[in-house]
């Protein structure tokens, strides 16, 4: 390996001349700031040390010495491709053998619909008892039903499954709208959906506070919205400064609080957020999901918050994904709501309110054909 020391002023011009020596295959054995002595102490100078060392290829061996090891790496490529492939098969064997096991006490009219709700990932459990429920029907009546039949029997099970819980947009009537929700599920668009609805539609006077101060780009999106919009935007650092925005804008009829995304799986950042909002102001909180999330990560997400006043769910990015089933599995676990979904980024048309009907309509789409 050959080796070579350089000295720069900054790291950028250090690794200028290592590119200009040994180009991009150069590797960086070791990098340090030193500062010179100067003169009596005085006029000391930083720069920066690099060491880069470069391993020359051998050409002592011959052509025909590199063939086998090609050869091998095809070989090898073709045998992780059929590993793959087999492991693919095998999951969709065991998939459909699962299937089997699950769907074995209906007769095979029924399957296709109930494969589609599987396919949409509705739980096992909702899955089995819309089963259930039209096969019961289907004995009783000595009949079978065509597939637009038992899709809206499924909607009439649902209908009933979710009926108890709340669904649709801000009441209006509560002051602050504070949205939660993790990093990356498009919080501040949505805020901004909603707002300009109310803004648009019921002729309310609106403002801003965002507590999103980790990111730059947040508070300019939020910024550029608002100056759309014509209203106001408050930057709360800390619990003092929200209880400042809070006072400017008493004039205002609806305050949208837009919080930080960051990984609410660390229970600081939870704390952190109650100690920065008063909740026991006049508000409704909501908490944001994307549907492109794992269920999973979902779940553990909502856990974090529970100890907050959460009135509904809002959905995201559900124009991304063609399985909606988690929605309504997390609503029947949790017992909560929906107030919007969104499907994306135009503001604020690509939001909908939402609404137990609608909501199952896009959960069936397409199930008359499965």
């Amino acid at each position: 390996m050959k080796m070579k020391k350089y000295t720069a002023d900054t790291m950028v011009e250090a690794m200028k001349k290592v590119r200009a020596d040994f180009g991009d295959e150069a590797v960086i054995l070791s990098s340090n700031v030193v500062t010179s002595k100067g003169f009596l102490g005085f006029f000391q100078k930083k720069s920066v040390e690099v060491v880069a060392g470069f391993d020359e290829p051998s050409f002592t061996q011959s052509t025909t010495s590199f063939i086998p090891k090609q050869t091998a790496e095809v070989v090898d490529l073709k045998q992780d491709a059929e590993i793959r492939k087999e492991m693919n098969e095998m999951k969709r064997l065991l998939q459909e053998m699962k299937q089997s096991a699950s769907f074995a006490n209906f007769p095979d009219e029924l399957k296709p619909l109930l494969t589609f709700l599987e396919k949409q990932e509705l739980s096992e459990q909702l899955t089995l008892q819309i089963g259930n429920e039209i096969f019961t029907l289907m004995k009783e009546e000595k009949k079978d039903f065509s597939t637009e039949e038992q899709v809206e029997l499924a909607k009439t099970f649902l209908t009933k499954e979710f009926s108890d819980l709340p669904f649709g947009g801000i009441s209006t009537t509560k002051k602050y709208i504070n949205v939660l929700g993790p990093t990356g599920v498009g919080k501040t668009t949505t805020i901004a959906k909603i707002a300009a609805r109310a803004l648009l539609e019921d002729k309310k006077k609106i403002g801003f506070i965002t507590t999103d101060t980790y990111r730059i780009a947040a508070i300019e999106q939020l910024r550029t919205y608002a100056n759309l919009l014509q209203a106001p935007v408050e930057i709360a650092y800390n619990s003092k400064d929200f209880e400042e925005a809070i006072r400017k804008m008493q004039d205002r009829d609806l305050i949208f609080i837009d919080t930080a995304g960051r990984n609410y799986k660390e229970i600081k950042f939870v704390d952190d957020l109650k100690r920065l909002i008063d909740f026991t102001l006049d508000m409704e909180s909501f908490l944001v999901l994307s549907v492109t999330s794992k269920e999973e990560d979902m779940r553990t997400i909502i856990d974090k918050f529970t100890s907050f006043p959460i009135k509904k769910f809002i959905f995201t990015k559900v124009d991304e994904t063609g399985s909606i089933g988690p929605m309504f599995n997390l609503m029947k676990e949790y017992g909560i709501g929906t107030a919007y979904y969104t499907d994306g980024q135009e503001v604020p048309e690509d939001l909908t309110e939402a609404d137990l009907e609608r909501m199952l309509t896009l959960l069936l789409a397409g199930a008359e054909h499965a």
